[in-house]
């Protein structure tokens, strides 16, 4: 991306509610979202049980990830949406987050949701490699690579719990099996740097994509993660002192 003023920013937002039936919302949020304005993309998503993209499923919490043309868009969104509204009221737990694009590469849904995005005016203060660092991974698995690319994710996702610098992962997704991707908020640039390139397991994942061509389209983006709010398994992970 060239760098622009335009005061772009994303938002990533994780809801728990008590019942299962909360699929419902799925197909109930989607004719408001696509008529709210200064939203520019969004996508609905459900979430796993582990930390990275895997096939298991968490019904009773669902995110959000969406591109605002700016910081009133997303507080209008907040103050007067049913959506949010919804969220106040019949979520047992739920954390916000406010995101400044770093970097983006790829597509989804055959389109970059970041194009022409850059840190804007209302940037916070901090910036990599002196803050923390959220990343966003998303991809559509070719039908015959499934089995593959399942097979490789214990192995990631143990790497996962245990890596110096990971704050919080969550794996999320649009469509059962094939339409993945992961959440990932970590202490700075260069413990993603020791993850991507260090870690065998994920390295060795890494080499197979590209080999094996497992991915029809793919997404990979960098923010500058600020404003949290509320609580993720019962935390804000980027609250200072959060261990």
């Amino acid at each position: 991306m060239t760098a622009t003023s335009t005061g772009i920013i994303a938002s990533f937002h994780l809801i728990r509610y008590t019942g299962l039936d909360a699929m419902r919302h799925m197909a109930f949020d989607r004719p408001v979202l696509r008529g709210t304005g200064g939203l520019r993309f969004w996508r609905l998503l459900g979430t796993g049980r582990g930390r990275s993209m895997s096939l298991s499923a968490d019904l009773r919490r669902w995110a959000l990830f969406a591109v605002w043309d700016g910081e009133r868009a997303l507080d209008r969104f907040l103050e007067r949406s049913p959506v949010a509204a919804r969220w106040r009221d019949e979520a047992v737990e739920s954390w916000h987050v406010r995101l400044v694009p770093l970097s983006s590469r790829g597509g989804w849904g055959g389109r970059d949701p970041l194009a022409g995005a850059a840190p804007g005016p209302s940037a916070p203060p901090h910036a990599p490699p002196h803050g923390p660092v959220a990343v966003l991974t998303r991809a559509s698995i070719r039908p015959w690579r499934l089995a593959a690319f399942y097979r490789s994710i214990p192995d990631v996702d143990r790497l996962l719990r245990r890596q110096d610098g990971c704050v919080a992962s969550i794996g999320v997704g649009e469509w059962p099996l094939a339409r993945q991707a992961t959440f990932s908020l970590w202490d700075d640039e260069q413990a993603i740097g020791r993850f991507a390139y260090r870690a065998a397991a994920h390295r060795d994942v890494i080499g197979r994509v590209r080999r094996e061509d497992w991915y029809s389209e793919e997404l990979f983006a960098r923010f500058s993660p600020f404003g949290s709010e509320g609580s993720w398994d019962g935390r804000d992970p980027l609250r200072p002192g959060r261990a």
